[in-house]
């Protein structure tokens, strides 16, 4: 008996410190994750570049296991893909995925407008055209990254105005997914999203004119899409323009 008690006594330590651990690698999966969730928004890592686990490991001091966990939720988001016997790859979303997710945030922005007409305060909306001021100075004055970082930030704080955090995250999720969209079918390349188009739309929301700010969001999204050609081709010619570009 008294053997069993010393065995449990040196046991609790290791229970509570394998408890620290699992902590410790939760924290670290959520550094991963959101790295490189955040290189797939922002172009660093293009659609079909496949993802190294190893190096994932090694860069952040954790186990493979630990780094599976976090691309297994980017795979839930859609934002990877595992293809048997090869590997994690960045998503390539098909045509019909491409399509399906215009069509969901073209439905979604126009709920997010009515509600924020509803329920933004005008501090809200001022600091909202704050934002577009933001975008006009970068998209003159600042670099190519900080120009990607601010792509598709104006949608996400108009959809917090709403005080509805799940209808954020879907937006959030379907910009983040058409982030890859755009890297392999748009054929016209711009480096903004429209900042003339945001200004008008906090006029209008300002005004409390429902009509007019949905209006101007269907115009503007309707100019996003019309950058991208959803033909296989143009994957294709993404694509493997992404590999002359890594090996030239």
């Amino acid at each position: 008996m008294k053997k069993t008690r010393r065995q449990s006594a040196k046991t609790t330590p290791a229970v509570n410190g394998g408890a620290e651990t699992a902590d410790n690698n939760d924290d670290v999966s959520e550094r991963i994750r959101t790295t490189l969730a955040a290189a797939i928004g922002e172009g660093a890592l293009k659609p079909g570049t496949k993802i190294l686990e190893e190096a994932i490991a090694e860069h952040f001091s954790v186990s493979r296991t630990v780094v599976r966990g976090a691309l297994g939720v980017l795979e839930s988001d859609h934002l990877l893909e595992r293809k048997r016997n090869r590997g994690t790859f960045v998503a390539e979303p098909s045509i019909e995925q491409a399509k399906s997710l215009f069509e969901a945030r073209r439905k979604l922005e126009r709920l997010l407008l009515e509600l924020v007409v509803t329920r933004a305060t005008s501090e809200q909306l001022d600091a909202l055209q704050k934002l577009t001021d933001e975008e006009e100075h970068i998209h003159h004055h600042g670099d190519e990254k900080s120009k990607t970082v601010l792509s598709g930030k104006f949608h996400i704080v108009l959809a917090e105005l709403t005080g509805n955090p799940v209808l954020t995250e879907m937006l959030a999720k379907i910009v983040a997914r058409l982030s890859l969209v755009m890297a392999l079918y748009e054929e016209e390349r711009k480096d903004d999203c429209g900042a003339d188009h945001h200004r008008m739309i906090v006029a209008a929301l300002k005004a409390k004119d429902l009509e007019k700010a949905q209006q101007l969001m269907d115009h503007h999204l309707a100019d996003i899409e019309g950058r991208v050609r959803l033909t296989e081709g143009q994957g294709d010619r993404h694509t493997f323009l992404a590999v002359l570009e890594n090996f030239s």
